[in-house]
């Protein structure tokens, strides 16, 4: 069955960073795009950052860009956020996600709280 699990999350001060990861199992990574989301406490969930199958194209939220990069490991199984400058406006759990076969899954998310 497909299993995503992220880790990495923590407690941070603005300015700071964090390196995410979500380990995938299940299904031929390789083969499928992976996203990452967020969620804050009353706000709607948020696309954070998508990238394709090779790594060769990504794309990010606006309230993001140029400050989070995406990156993905075929030969580990496993899809990075790393994620610089970061504001307490960044402060979610963050999740991974991958659609296949027309149903979307989803890891148990990592919280990131950012905070002086």
């Amino acid at each position: 069955q497909v299993q995503l699990v992220e880790s990495g999350g923590g407690l941070v001060q603005p300015g700071g960073s964090l390196r995410l990861s979500c380990a995938a199992s299940g299904f031929t990574f390789s083969n499928y795009a992976m996203r990452w989301y967020r969620q804050a406490p009353g706000k709607e969930r948020e696309l954070v950052a998508f990238i394709t199958t090779t790594g060769g194209s990504t794309n990010y939220a606006d309230s993001v860009k140029g400050r989070f990069t995406i990156s993905r490991d075929n030969a580990k199984n496993t899809v990075y956020l790393q994620m610089n400058s970061l504001k307490p406006e960044d402060t979610a759990v963050y999740l991974c996600n991958v659609m296949r076969l027309r149903h979307d899954y989803w890891g148990q998310g990592t919280q990131v709280t950012v905070s002086s």
